[in-house]
C-alpha cells in the first residue's frame, strides 16, 4: 500500500499545490494589511511606525482566543469533510460563527478597557503611546469585522477550499490600498486622520472581504435543532491547547517587545520593519503549514494515514525550499528591503541586522509551521502547546532577558535568542511525528 502511494506522489505533490498557493497568497495579502499599514504611515516617523506595530501586537493577542477557535474549527470541519459527514461540518461551521461573534464584542470591551495600561506596562514611550491609544480604540471597534473574516477563512480551509479566501484577500487589499492613503495624509479633500486612517481603511477593506466569502460559505453552514455538544466538544479540545498555545506565545512576545524597547524606539521600529519583511517568507510557510493541516485532517478522517505521512513529506519539501530561497535573499539584499519600508538610516542599519539572522532561521521555521500544521489536522495540539513553552519560555526569554539585562550585549544577541527557539521547536516537532503517537489521537465522534 504504501509502495503504491509512493508512486502517486504526482497527484500529492499537485494537491499540495491547489491548496498551498491559494493559502500563501491569501494569507500573505491579509498580512500584507499590517505591512501595508506600516509601509503607509511610514512618512509620520519613527514613533507612528512603532505606534502602529505595537497596536497590531496588542490586537494579535486579544484575538488569541478566536485564534484557537479557528485552529479548532479548520481540524473538525476537514475530518468531518474526508469522512463524508458534510451536514455534521455544516452544524459545526454554525456553531463556531456564533461562538467568535460572542467572544468578539466581549473581547472589544476588554481591548478599550486594558490596551493603554498594557502599552504603559510595556514601557512604551509617552509619544508612541499619544497616537498608539486613538488608534486602538478604532481598530477595536471594528473587530467583529476582523473575527468574522478570520472565522470564514477556516471554516473554508477546513472543505479544502483555500482559492475564495484568496480572492477575498485579493478584494481586500485592493480596497485597502485606494482608500487608506487618502485617510491617512488627507488627500481628495479628506481630512488628514494619520494613524487612525489605517485603521479606518482596514475595517472598510473587511468588510468588502466578508462579503465575498460569505456568498461562498452561506452554502456550508447548516442549521441544527438543538446546541451539539459533540461538535463544540471537539472544537473545544482541539482549539483550546491552540488558545493556550497563541496565549504563551504572545505574552512572550510582549515580553521580547519589552526587552528590544530597552534599546529604544529606533530598534524597535527597526524590529517592526523586519517583522514586516520576514513576513514575505513566513507567509509562505503558513500556506503550507495550512496545506498540510487541511490534507492530513481529511486523509485522517478517511482512515488513509499512509496518505498522511506523504502529504506531511512532500508538504516539507516544498516548504523547506521556498523559505531557505527567501533566507538567502534576506542575507544578501537586506538593505534594498528596507528602503522599500523606511528611509531613516538608523532603522536601516539595525534592520539589516535582524534580516541577517532571520535568514539563518529560515529552514527550522519552514519545518517548525509545517509539521505544526500536520500535527495539527491530527489533533495533536496539547503536544504543539508543549513545544511553544519549550521555545519561547525555556529559550528565547530566558536568553534575550540575560543579553539584555544581565550580560549587557547588543540587540543582536537578542535577535538570536529569537532563532535559538525556532531551532528548538523544529527539533521537538520532528522528534513527535516521528513517532507517530499522533495516530492515537480522536477528533471526531
Amino acid at each position: 500500500m504504501y509502495q503504491a502511494l509512493m508512486s502517486n506522489m504526482g497527484p500529492i505533490r499537485r494537491s499540495v499545490l491547489k491548496l498551498a498557493l491559494p493559502v500563501t497568497v491569501s494569507s500573505l495579502l491579509q498580512r500584507t494589511e499590517g505591512i501595508l499599514s506600516i509601509f503607509l504611515v511610514g512618512g509620520l516617523g519613527a514613533s507612528a511606525i512603532a505606534a502602529v506595530g505595537i497596536g497590531q501586537l496588542i490586537v494579535f493577542i486579544a484575538s488569541t482566543i478566536l485564534t484557537g477557535l479557528g485552529a479548532g474549527t479548520t481540524v473538525v470541519i476537514a475530518q468531518l469533510w474526508g469522512a463524508r459527514r458534510t451536514q455534521d461540518a455544516g452544524e459545526a461551521a454554525t456553531h463556531a460563527i456564533g461562538v467568535a461573534l460572542i467572544s468578539a464584542v466581549l473581547l472589544t470591551i476588554i481591548g478599550w478597557l486594558g490596551s493603554r495600561p498594557l502599552m504603559q506596562a510595556l514601557g512604551v514611550a509617552e509619544d508612541v503611546l499619544a497616537v498608539a491609544g486613538p488608534y486602538l480604540d478604532i481598530v477595536f471597534v471594528l473587530f467583529p469585522i476582523t473575527i468574522l473574516l478570520q472565522l470564514q477563512v477556516a471554516i473554508l480551509h477546513g472543505t479544502g477550499d483555500t482559492r475564495t479566501p484568496m480572492i477575498a484577500m485579493i478584494g481586500v487589499n485592493l480596497c485597502f490600498l485606494v482608500i487608506t492613503y487618502p485617510l491617512i495624509y488627507g488627500l481628495d479633500g479628506l481630512p488628514a486622520l494619520g494613524i487612525n486612517g489605517a485603521a479606518w481603511g482596514v475595517g472598510i477593506a473587511e468588510t468588502v472581504g466578508n462579503v465575498v466569502l460569505f456568498a461562498r460559505s452561506r452554502t456550508i453552514f447548516a442549521r441544527s435543532v438543538s446546541l451539539r455538544k459533540d461538535l463544540l466538544e471537539s472544537m473545544w479540545e482541539v482549539g483550546m491547547p491552540v488558545f493556550v498555545e497563541r496565549s504563551f506565545h504572545h505574552a512572550g512576545s510582549l515580553l521580547f517587545a519589552k526587552v528590544i524597547l530597552v534599546y529604544g524606539t529606533v530598534a524597535y521600529a527597526a524590529h517592526q520593519v523586519g517583522l514586516s519583511i520576514e513576513a514575505f517568507s513566513f507567509m509562505p510557510g503558513y500556506g503550507f503549514a495550512i496545506a498540510a493541516s487541511t490534507m492530513v485532517g481529511q486523509s485522517i478522517g478517511a482512515g488513509k494515514y499512509s496518505r498522511a505521512k506523504l502529504e506531511n513529506w512532500e508538504t516539507n519539501r516544498q516548504a523547506a525550499i521556498v523559505m531557505a530561497g527567501m533566507g538567502l535573499l534576506f542575507f544578501f539584499f537586506p538593505y534594498a528591503l528596507l528602503r522599500l519600508f523606511t528611509t531613516d538610516e538608523a532603522v536601516i542599519e539595525l534592520g539589516t541586522l535582524f534580516l541577517k539572522i532571520a535568514a539563518v532561521a529560515q529552514l527550522p521555521l519552514a519545518l517548525t509551521m509545517v509539521v505544526g500544521g500536520s500535527l495539527r489536522g491530527a489533533g495533536d495540539t496539547r503536544y504543539i502547546l508543549t513545544v511553544t513553552l519549550a521555545g519561547m519560555w525555556a529559550v528565547r526569554l530566558p536568553l534575550a532577558f540575560a543579553a539584555a539585562y544581565w550580560w549587557k550585549l547588543g540587540l543582536a544577541y537578542v535577535w538570536c535568542a529569537m532563532a535559538a527557539d525556532w531551532f528548538m521547536r523544529m527539533s521537538l516537532l520532528l522528534i513527535r511525528y516521528q513517532s507517530e503517537r499522533w495516530r492515537e489521537i480522536q477528533v471526531i465522534r
